[in-house]
């Protein structure tokens, strides 16, 4: 059924709300050790949306385990293993490989935990919600990605860092693209935790630290 002016309306109020306006005032006010507990009824509340969705289904989240190219993942493992790499080497190579070789049993928990508190939780907010509820507020294709990611980035304000703001605007890119373009939600999680172990099993983990964060004023 087409949405009416008022149906619009109210989309683009929830949309601007919680996508600009939630993630800003989190960053700019709250201080880094409430940050997660406001991510987390950031979470519950798109899980509350995403339940009023029209024509959602929750099974939509496990479909799409065929559509995971697996050569394509192993690539992208591999380019951002290059990456993170290059950038640790650049700007604090004592970090390097640091959890694994001084911290190891701390980034094996970092990989297991991280997909189920951090990973999934992102990717149902950003990739079905977004693109589910409010996708057809925004223009079709790559645009519609691009503010996907954008936006993705913007949620990461609080960590107050121009390095972590390129980063998931990349991941973002291809995260997006793997759940619009591929239609797969199950591709988007596993890219996004391969991603994401990289990070912080190459030395990039203290820069996605809330405590870390230094607000520039």
């Amino acid at each position: 059924m087409p949405a009416t002016s008022s149906s619009r309306t109210r989309l683009w109020a929830e949309f601007v709300a919680f996508y600009l306006f939630v993630p800003v005032v989190i960053a700019l006010f709250l201080p880094p050790s409430q940050m997660f507990l406001a991510l987390f009824a950031f979470t519950a509340l798109g899980l509350v949306l995403l339940g009023l969705t029209p024509d959602f289904d929750w099974s939509h989240l496990v479909r799409g385990w065929r559509a995971i190219d697996g050569p394509l993942v192993a690539g992208f493992a591999l380019a951002t293993l290059a990456g993170a790499v290059a950038i640790v080497l650049a700007t604090r190579p004592e970090r390097l490989f640091d959890l694994a070789r001084d911290h190891p049993a701390m980034l094996v928990a970092v990989l297991l935990v991280y997909p189920f508190l951090s990973v999934l939780p992102q990717e149902v907010i950003f990739r079905p919600l977004f693109f589910r509820r409010y996708g057809a507020l925004l223009p079709p294709g790559w645009a519609r990605i691009v503010i996907n990611a954008a936006l993705f980035s913007l949620v990461h304000l609080m960590y107050w860092s121009g390095l972590v703001a390129l980063l998931t605007f990349c991941g973002g890119l291809v995260f997006g693209w793997a759940y619009e373009t591929r239609r797969s939600f199950p591709m988007a999680v596993v890219l996004h935790a391969v991603a994401g172990g990289i990070m912080f099993a190459a030395g990039l983990g203290a820069h996605f630290v809330a405590a870390n964060a230094v607000r520039p004023f």
